[in-house]
């Protein structure tokens, strides 16, 4: 007998994610091994847990399901939708989707997504599941996004985000720091890394990096790197993001010494 496919719920209200998490408990297929009520903790969730399907709420605070997908590109599991409203469903499988379910989730409904779900995953390799959803976020994201609004002082910023060398925690706020100035605001590191473009990549659990600006990454000590920007910054990547800095590295070659 083939092992359960293991599957997180992703949703802002609880009563909606133990309801959904009790219905899956009728399904032998599947075994529930986390719960998140935020895109935080849904990243978190899935570095942990490396789950192979998400049943995932589209309507969130912070950028909802969509933002999600973005922050956790490319370790995406296969994804069911669930939403309220029948007009995302289009939207669902514009991003490779499984399937979709409407709120509130029914058993019979459920057992339908379940079964497609575990079908395309015991069928399909993960990374392609991943690429497939990866691609289509790439073609849904707005063109040459250029301006980034950020809440600083009272006032709305509207940064070039391709001036922007690097983003920290700072506490409560997140900084952008664009040449020798930076900006706070009251934000999440994750709420402002789903409004980044693609172009940024979190290296740390508090940077992130735009790769337009890094001049130079080496290796450091037990696997990290130290990434260098165009103004000199030194930063050290934490062991959580290792593959996404790997991601940056052109394949390995053998080198001729100097």
């Amino acid at each position: 007998m083939e092992s359960p496919v293991r599957a997180i719920v992703v949703d802002d209200e609880s009563p909606a994610r133990e309801q959904l998490s009790g219905l899956l408990m009728a399904e032998t297929d599947v075994e529930v091994v986390g719960q998140a009520g935020g895109i935080q903790s849904a990243i978190e969730l899935i570095r942990q847990q490396r789950p192979d399907l998400m049943f995932l709420d589209i309507e969130m605070p912070g950028g909802g399901g969509f933002a999600l997908l973005r922050a956790i590109a490319p370790d995406i599991p296969a994804v069911v939708f669930v939403t309220a409203y029948d007009a995302h469903a289009i939207e669902a499988f514009e991003v490779a989707a499984v399937d979709y379910l409407l709120k509130p989730v029914v058993a019979a409904r459920l057992h339908a997504a379940v079964r497609r779900a575990v079908t395309l995953i015991r069928h399909a390799r993960v990374d392609e599941i991943a690429t497939r959803v990866t691609s289509v976020l790439d073609r849904l994201a707005p063109a040459g996004i250029d301006q980034l609004p950020m809440w600083v002082d009272g006032r709305v910023l509207f940064l070039k985000t391709r001036d922007i060398g690097w983003v920290d925690a700072d506490g409560d706020f997140v900084r952008a720091h664009v040449g020798t100035s930076k900006y706070s605001t009251r934000e999440t590191m994750a709420d402002f890394e789903a409004r980044l473009p693609t172009t940024f990549v979190r290296v740390h659990r508090s940077f992130i990096v735009n790769r337009q600006h890094i001049r130079e990454i080496q290796p450091w000590v037990k696997g990290d790197f130290v990434i260098i920007l165009a103004d000199g910054k030194r930063i050290t990547t934490g062991r959580t993001y290792r593959d996404r800095v790997r991601s940056l590295l052109p394949p390995a070659t053998s080198c001729s010494r100097r």
